[in-house]
């Protein structure tokens, strides 16, 4: 029998993203899955139902979590939506285990086969599949303009008949694929752009985007393509190169996160209150608590005349190609466990058992089955 993959309307506040879109849908249609949607679910995204060919619309979250094999979604099942999902379904999305242990218990208590899809491996054949990077990648870009709305001058260079304009300076801290893009995004606007990352493999793709790269003499290269946490004589010596490059730019974008733990202070209240007045800070490491410690996660504060700004859910900004990335991530991770319209998932694949948070009762990830069932012990 098919297997019905299902599409709810995301609940969270301010979220306008949808996990389908309708070349996706169709796509889903000729592997031989029956789709369904709930109704108005694309709408934040400006998918109307009316978009969407070959899938079945429904009224409710209730009816759609009743009827679905397969659930897909962006922000992570509430406990009250797990409990509505049948017992042995199966659910793709981003989970957030470390900041939702309780919806872990209970996705593994109701037995729910879970696929968190920030734990896809970073593997090179995976990464079609890693919603981490699409969805960084339009924060990265949005970053830039969101701090260029809010800067008070040009960012390029202007040769005008009242005198020339000089470029605005921008650095970039962290330099994985949101501040890569940011970089990039600067440079497209014609600021002078410096970047930094504490792993010091990055140096060249910084510099290939046309920016200068900070050397602060501090290397972090860390598993998994990540940073490792920094020691604290470490962050000294990081601070101390970093302060005067901060002070003297006009817009700074940090990008540093550690996946599970809170986001590194880069950015001590005492070098804000050293930066030129009507600089701009924005802060996308601000849902881990923030790389600079003015930061107020959702909000914009005036710390001395600099402009601190911490977004969330950056990427629901550019609701229509963050929701068609991330939908290609799911059909990619999705595919090859679909054969004939079945679900067949091979768990001697990597990415597949890599990426299960929970299955058959039991919590496969070995990180969060520690935390949650740790901590209930």
């Amino acid at each position: 029998m098919p297997i019905r993959l299902g599409v709810p309307k995301e609940i969270e506040p301010g979220e306008r993203r949808v996990a389908l879109v309708p070349s996706v849908a169709e796509r889903f249609h000729r592997l031989g899955v029956e789709v369904l949607l709930e109704t108005g679910a694309g709408t934040g995204s400006y998918h109307p139902d009316s978009s969407y060919e070959q899938v079945t619309v429904v009224d409710s979250a209730s009816e759609l979590y009743r009827q679905a094999d397969l659930i897909l979604k962006i922000q992570p099942p509430t406990e009250a939506e797990i409990e509505q999902i049948r017992a042995g379904a199966t659910i793709a999305g981003m989970m957030q285990p470390y900041r939702y242990p309780e919806r872990v218990r209970l996705l593994r208590d109701r037995k729910i086969l879970a696929f968190g899809m920030e734990l896809v491996p970073r593997i090179s054949r995976a990464q079609s599949m890693d919603v981490l990077s699409s969805q960084a990648s339009i924060a990265g870009y949005k970053a830039v303009l969101m701090a260029a709305n809010r800067y008070g001058g040009f960012f390029p260079m202007l040769t005008t008949a009242a005198g020339t304009i000089r470029p605005a300076k921008v650095l970039v801290i962290g330099a994985g694929v949101a501040g890569l893009q940011a970089i990039a995004t600067a440079k497209r606007l014609g600021a002078m752009v410096e970047g930094y990352d504490v792993r010091g493999a990055t140096r060249e793709q910084v510099e290939s985007l046309g920016a200068k790269f900070v050397d602060t003499g501090v290397s972090a290269d860390g598993a998994g393509g990540y940073a490792r946490e920094l020691t604290e004589e470490e962050k000294q010596q990081q601070q101390s190169v970093l302060e005067k490059h901060i002070a003297a730019a006009d817009v700074v974008v940090t990008t540093a996160a550690i996946p599970g733990r809170p986001s590194p202070k880069i950015i001590s209240k005492t070098i804000v209150e050293e930066m030129k007045p009507g600089a701009v800070i924005i802060d996308l490491a601000a849902e881990g608590g923030g790389n600079c410690e003015v930061t107020e996660a959702g909000k914009q504060v005036n710390h001395q005349d600099v402009i601190v700004y911490g977004p969330l859910n950056v990427p629901s900004e550019l609701p229509v190609h963050a929701s068609e990335m991330y939908a290609r991530n799911l059909l990619n991770f999705l595919t090859p466990m679909i054969e004939d319209g079945e679900f067949k998932p091979d768990w001697d694949d990597e990415v597949i058992a890599d990426s299960t948070l929970t299955r058959d009762g039991e919590i496969k990830h070995a990180a969060t089955r520690e935390q949650v069932e740790g901590s209930a012990s």
